[in-house]
């Protein structure tokens, strides 16, 4: 059985569902589909989840002439893909009247009500493709994460599973005939509340259900032919990538390849499920597979190199840092009084370099942050580096090899590129190199072409 999930530019109208359903029915053994939300039909379309997060502010602002404007807006997305497969107008009374009581729940406060209306996108989508697919003659079955008790932590909008949903998905009946069509994005938390995984989390759930459900395969299908060895904007014509392992996976996602939600590996790779990362518009071509790394033979040094510039760095120098007991505990405890998490710490004898995702920052509390820091740390020298970019190099294939960081290092140099930091995690598969943002793609590039070329 395999779990198949599908972008919303695979389900943004008619003709992409007729496209994605011809790619469910081709093989009996997708069983299980999971829908986001309809996304952009042309480059200036709105996808619907933007829609319904308009719907949910004119609602907390009481504007009820816009929130029925933008109500309109959403359900003549869906109207349209019924009235391409010429759906009865009475199947979409319930989804049209559930839209429109969305204003009605019990919502503990606005955060708890804009992930309910963000989430149906999704729900509204599953419930649709289920009409089609019976209109069509495919025996199907619209399934909920209330009905198989997925149920999730965390905040409204960033939700987490808890791990007892497993135990439940793996007592969940259905028809070996029925093809079952389930949300994607949400889960229900213990109080009974919608809340959704994070931007993209359709992933997420794909990779959930394919865990609870023991499937033998998660296909998840977007806009690209694979996943690539780097990013096509920035080198040219990249070398596809046939087969990775999770944790090549996980290291490139970190630093910026967006083609697949790096927090929904998690589930599969707990379940030793494979994904299959495919194309909706080519769906013969055998895209990227990501498997386990016990048993993977890597056939290249290097598998990706990325850069992710959203990176912003924070540099101590003391002298006798080393000598000095928890210095570093009482840098955490600053962080941790203003809710900052950070993402490397490298450091020497008298210095310190400590690397922040700048989407969680802003220039008041990095003020805040570093006053306090001078103020109780008193450091030699403190300077926030705002235009810092990360470059990961990753692949199995660098283990048991000797020489690499040359290899990465050499054709940097010959571009003139300062390096202020490089690391190597434990697992000896990933080389993480610290660069200016104006340095990133050329940084890139010459450790792409000396691998690849």
């Amino acid at each position: 059985m395999k779990v198949v999930k599908f972008g919303g530019s695979s389900l943004a109208d008619g003709a992409s569902y007729e496209h994605a359903i011809k790619i469910i029915t081709s093989d009996p053994e997708r069983r299980i589909v999971v829908t986001s939300a309809p996304g952009k039909r042309t480059t200036d379309d709105i996808k619907v989840t933007d829609l319904l997060i308009k719907y949910a502010h004119a609602i907390i602002r009481n504007d009820e002439q816009e929130a029925m404007v933008v109500r309109k807006n959403i359900l003549s997305r869906y109207q349209a893909i019924a009235d391409y497969f010429d759906l009865p107008s009475g199947q979409m009374q319930p989804l049209a009247d559930r839209l429109a009581n969305l204003p009605n729940g019990d919502y503990p406060n606005n955060n708890y009500l804009l992930a309910a209306f963000k989430a149906h996108g999704e729900r509204l989508n599953a419930e649709l493709m289920s009409l089609v697919l019976n209109r069509l003659g495919y025996p199907s079955r619209f399934v909920t994460p209330e009905e198989v008790g997925l149920k999730v932590a965390g905040t409204p909008n960033n939700a987490t599973v808890i791990p007892e949903t497993y135990a439940r998905l793996a007592n969940f009946s259905f028809s070996k005939h029925d093809i079952i069509v389930f949300p994607g994005f949400y889960g229900i938390t213990l109080a009974g509340h919608i809340a959704t995984f994070s931007r993209g989390g359709s992933d997420i759930t794909g990779a959930i259900l394919a865990r609870g459900l023991h499937a033998e395969m998660y296909e998840n299908f977007t806009d690209v032919d694979a996943i690539y060895s780097a990013n096509p904007n920035v080198v040219k014509d990249p070398q596809p990538i046939t087969k990775m392992t999770y944790r090549e996976m996980r290291e490139l996602s970190y630093a910026g390849f967006s083609v697949f939600h790096d927090e929904a590996l998690i589930p599969a790779i707990q379940g030793n499920v494979p994904i299959n990362v495919k194309n909706t518009n080519n769906p013969e071509k055998p895209g990227t597979l990501i498997v386990p790394d016990h048993s993977f033979q890597p056939t290249d040094i290097i598998t990706g190199v990325v850069s992710g510039k959203h990176f912003a760095a924070l540099y101590l120098h003391k002298y006798l840092l080393n000598k000095e007991s928890g210095f570093t505990l009482r840098i955490l405890e600053i962080l941790a009084r203003h809710d900052v998490s950070y993402e490397h710490m490298p450091s020497g004898i008298d210095d310190i370099t400590i690397i922040f995702d700048k989407k969680e920052l802003d220039d008041e509390l990095v003020d805040i942050i570093c006053n306090e820091i001078q103020e109780e740390i008193n450091p030699d020298r403190l300077e926030w580096i705002d235009n810092y970019a990360i470059t990961m190099v990753v692949g199995e294939g660098m283990r048991n090899r000797t020489g690499v960081i040359n290899d990465i290092l050499n054709p940097i140099a010959e571009k003139h590129i300062a390096v202020p930091m490089i690391n190597m995690g434990a697992s000896r598969i990933a080389i993480m190199i610290g660069t200016y943002n104006q340095d990133a793609d050329a940084a890139v590039r010459a450790i792409y072409h000396r691998f690849f070329c």
